[in-house]
């Protein structure tokens, strides 16, 4: 398939010009088609898209924050910094986990598994969890605050990722309980010591990925409904009994000013969308972040790009998203290994479903859960969980057999190496001929 789609561009691409526009649109969607079948596009796909949103939401923190740091008498550089210093620790843990064997992630598992509910635990001691903006789910270290919650999302994909891999070899997922448990009580464990800090946001992403596990597992489907049934009834709960969460569920869709100021952020989201036009109002000339939306560098980064750097700044933004849960998906089906399936989609449906929650609530089409945008928005510890979860795809990326295929035939016949062989003398392959004998005296 791909070899034909590849003559055809070979053939139509000499007489371009001279083509007509559907066999030109023809031949680009073969290019396309041929492009996105090559076994290396999703390692590229999410790393390149990876590095873009890296790099555009360190300009955005520092263009949304500057107001920020002027009020609290910081260096214009304070959030700046701490988010680079964050992204180089966060990239350099990527880097290592890209690189690390699959049977070396699943010995890993465990560990990681209980220093991430041994922290959540700490979180819900009064005295030792720190509260921030109403929730209570940071440990302060000293020289720098972390969030436990944000790693307890690493911890489920991989735990969840073995857990199911294991049944499946020893075939037991035909059973209904073993689908569930440990599976289900685990998940509802880290749930509950999250709650006990407020956070509902990170709940919310924490259930998305127990659903997309047992999606791909190929839960049935009266089951799925009645997990999901379950977890309905359960938020709805849940934001009733607060009444800060009801007043956030009344500002979906809001367009005109409450009395009560109940939905100033949301609103103020949907005004510097509309300041930004087009084109938006260039780096550092948003209005919004003048005390007017509030977590502009944070929750609401989203809404500061839309009015600095317009509509296409926007598309942009969600383009590297669509590529990125892209290549994830291709890595989980394109795998054998179901460790290397689950934990591939449960990182996928981590990322998007984050990049959802976030972008629904600055554009006013979901209440605002105060989760961060994935790799873009500031916080020191969703970067680095953000990373490592990139880590761990990019190593699946590189596993699958047409990948190895690809890459070992690459590094054969590197640009490197064929420039060194030019430079360097060569290797003797035969033996020196040996000496002749010597002429006998007559």
């Amino acid at each position: 398939m791909a070899g034909d789609g590849l003559k055809f561009i070979s053939a139509t691409t000499t007489t371009f010009k001279a083509a007509g526009p559907m066999a030109r649109l023809a031949a680009l969607r073969a290019r396309i088609r041929y492009l996105l079948e090559r076994p290396l596009t999703p390692y590229y796909l999410i790393l390149g898209a990876t590095l873009l949103l890296v790099v555009l939401g360190l300009v955005m923190v520092f263009s949304a924050s500057q107001i920020l740091v002027m009020q609290r008498h910081l260096p214009i550089t304070f959030f700046f910094r701490k988010q680079l210093v964050a992204a180089l620790l966060g990239g350099a843990m990527m880097l290592v986990l890209s690189r690390m064997p699959t049977r070396v992630l699943r010995v890993l598992v465990y560990p990681l598994l209980c220093v991430v509910v041994g922290a959540l635990v700490l979180v819900a001691i009064p005295g030792i969890g720190q509260q921030v903006n109403g929730n209570r789910n940071w440990i302060n270290l000293g020289f720098f605050q972390i969030q436990p919650s944000e790693f307890a999302k690493f911890g489920l994909v991989l735990w969840g990722a073995d857990l199911l891999a294991r049944k499946q070899k020893t075939h037991m997922l035909d059973q209904w309980k073993h689908l569930l448990v440990p599976l289900v009580p685990g998940t509802l464990l880290m749930l509950m010591l999250i709650m006990l800090g407020g956070d509902m946001g990170t709940t919310m992403i924490l259930i998305a990925m127990l659903f997309g596990l047992l999606w791909m597992v190929g839960a049935p489907l009266r089951l799925f409904g009645a997990t999901l049934g379950v977890a309905v009834a359960a938020c709805t709960a849940l934001i009733i009994t607060v009444p800060h969460r009801l007043d956030r569920l009344a500002c979906i869709g809001v367009t005109k000013p409450d009395p009560n100021l109940n939905c100033f952020q949301a609103l103020h989201g949907l005004y510097a969308f509309a300041a930004g036009g087009p084109f938006g109002s260039g780096l550092g000339a948003g209005t919004e972040k003048w005390g007017q939306l509030p977590e502009a560098h944070t929750d609401f980064i989203f809404a500061a790009t839309g009015e600095e750097l317009g509509l296409v700044g926007t598309l942009s933004v969600l383009g590297l998203f669509a590529a990125l849960g892209y290549a994830g998906i291709r890595v989980a089906i394109g795998t054998k290994d179901p460790f290397v399936r689950y934990a591939a989609g449960a990182a996928t449906t981590w990322i998007m479903a984050q990049a959802m929650i976030n972008l629904g609530s600055a554009l006013g089409l979901l209440p605002i859960a105060g989760v961060p945008l994935p790799l873009f928005s500031y916080g020191g510890s969703a970067m680095l969980s953000a990373l490592c979860a990139i880590g761990v795809l990019l190593c699946f990326a590189r596993s699958t057999p047409g990948a190895k295929k690809a890459l070992a035939a690459r590094s054969k016949n590197s640009r490197v190496r064929t420039g060194l062989s030019r430079v360097l003398p060569r290797r003797r392959t035969t033996a020196r001929p040996a000496p002749r004998p010597a002429r006998r005296e007559r």
